[in-house]
């Protein structure tokens, strides 16, 4: 983890942010696609969290199948939070 997080400690936590932020909205995804039970506090923890990060993409794309606009919606703002993320976290740690 060191190797990884090392550097400039406003870049570690930019992307820790980052990677954190994506975890949750992958982690949704995979509950949602193993049809966890919403009831439980911690689903629905992860679900709130993942619907708060991912609210300037939700609905984006209008795909029939429940599963695939899942993955579509959820994983495009992890995939952006991933690549922005450590992106500026790279361009801290040059500076």
């Amino acid at each position: 983890m060191a190797r990884r997080y090392g550097g400039n400690p406003a870049g570690t936590a930019i992307l820790l942010i980052a990677d954190i932020a994506a975890l949750i909205l992958i982690l949704w995804i995979a509950l949602f696609l193993l049809d966890a039970n919403t009831a439980n506090s911690a689903v629905d923890w992860i679900h709130d969290a993942a619907n708060w990060l991912s609210g300037w993409s939700r609905n984006l794309f209008t795909i029939e199948s429940d599963n695939w606009r899942t993955v579509v919606n959820y994983g495009l703002p992890a995939l952006v939070y991933l690549l922005i993320g450590h992106a500026v976290a790279g361009r801290v740690n040059r500076a």
